[in-house]
């Protein structure tokens, strides 16, 4: 992406997300992700349906009435964005890319965290780390957080979600809420998300694209592995070929989900070519219905 693309394209999600995040995600979001305690603040006169357990009962009894304490939230939360910059992320059959998508997803994420005084930090990975921006507030470090995605300088093409969890693990000492956007066409994860979730709050977003549900029927057709770089001829007229194909990744799908609900991790799947904010707008809406 030459210089000037990268700006307009970073300028146009600072747009859309900032009116998505003050429409609709901001709120959401600060419902959902409490920070890590209450500070006290100040004193004021008691109020029919105030809460008895926060009198002050020292105040109450110096002035002859009664007073509450009243109370800040203590914020200063750790975002991660963990974001899967493997060969599989450029792939994309019709609206936009895995990558695009995947930034527009941390778009709506960190202005959503800067909105709430909240710190953002970076680990962009393919089977190593190739980007790590630290933890820190500010629209101008969000705008550096979005060109890192969009325009990711990688050295590799293949993918470890297993790297990323163990960097996140081996960095942050401090529980974070860990955003971990990929297609998750990996393998042999479930440990490191099993150990990064003890310590942090983990939340999958999983980048799907319509075409690896089925495939159309498009005659003869010469599949590259983005990763391996294998060419592939597929005859994609023939519909027992698109069966197998549907049935398989419907598989991998569901093996997916099956870690997941084991981990008890909540998940999010993002259709490439579907709306982005509902979803997380659902997600946020059911968190905080929980006890």
């Amino acid at each position: 992406m030459l210089p000037g693309e990268l700006f307009k394209a970073v300028r146009h999600l600072e747009i859309v997300a900032r009116r998505a995040v003050n429409d609709h995600l901001a709120g959401q979001y600060h419902s959902v992700f409490k920070g890590r305690g209450m500070d006290f603040l100040d004193v004021r006169a008691y109020q029919p349906g105030d809460d008895i357990r926060v009198i002050d009962w020292n105040v109450s009894a110096r002035t002859s009435e009664l007073h509450v304490k009243q109370f800040t939230e203590e914020r200063e939360l750790t975002v991660f964005l963990l974001v899967d910059a493997s060969a599989s992320q450029s792939f994309g059959t019709r609206h936009r890319r895995k990558q695009e998508t995947a930034a527009e997803l941390a778009a709506l994420i960190a202005f959503s965290a800067i909105a709430n005084n909240d710190r953002v930090g970076l680990i962009i990975f393919t089977d190593e780390v190739e980007v790590f921006l630290p933890p820190r507030k500010g629209k101008k470090h969000v705008l550096r957080v979005i060109k890192e995605i969009l325009a990711p300088r990688v050295e590799r093409r293949k993918t470890s979600i297993n790297t990323a969890l163990e960097y996140l693990t081996r960095i942050s000492r401090k529980r974070s809420i860990s955003f971990l956007i990929s297609d998750f066409l990996d393998a042999d994860y479930e440990r490191s998300l099993k150990i990064a979730n003890r310590r942090h709050e983990l939340i999958p977003l999983v980048v799907v694209d319509p075409m690896e549900r089925r495939i159309p029927e498009m005659g003869l057709v010469h599949f590259e592995d983005p990763e391996s770089g294998q060419i592939i001829p597929v005859d994609t007229s023939s519909s027992a070929v698109r069966e197998a194909f549907a049935a398989h990744m419907s598989r991998v799908r569901r093996d997916q989900q099956r870690i997941f609900n084991k981990l008890r991790i909540d998940s999010v799947t993002i259709d490439t070519e579907g709306n982005h904010i509902d979803p997380l707008v659902r997600y946020f809406k059911q968190r905080a219905r929980r006890p």
